[in-house]
């Protein structure tokens, strides 16, 4: 079985700061290749401002690190407006992640033509 994250809720997919610093803390390429724009904050900037919790989108959604974070922190790997959720689905099939009345889902890919 797979297991692949998606956001939930109507906005788009991110990581709080604090999953983004413990994707890096594992190792996860992307994460340690993006910038940490919660590293040039103020100490007075809080954890929940909105411009720190936009991390992490182009990490694979099935990377076994980030699946990792979201199964550890829960509810609070959520970046802003973000309402992160694992999905499992069996290993054979080709997915994509895509977007439903707002809300994104794991479809079985398949081909389309415009």
């Amino acid at each position: 079985m797979v297991k692949i994250v998606i956001n939930a809720s109507y906005d788009r997919f991110c990581v709080s700061h604090k999953a983004f610093l413990r994707l890096r803390e594992l190792g996860q390429p992307d994460a340690l290749h993006e910038t940490d724009h919660g590293a040039y904050w103020p100490q007075a900037a809080s954890p929940q401002e909105p411009s720190l919790n936009r991390c992490g989108i182009l990490i694979p959604r099935d990377d076994r690190r980030l699946v990792q974070v979201v199964e550890e922190l829960r509810g609070e790997a959520n970046g802003h407006c973000a309402e992160l959720k694992i999905v499992t689905i069996p290993d054979d099939v080709e997915w994509v992640v895509v977007k439903k009345d707002g809300r994104e889902q794991v479809s079985e890919q398949h081909r389309t033509w415009s």
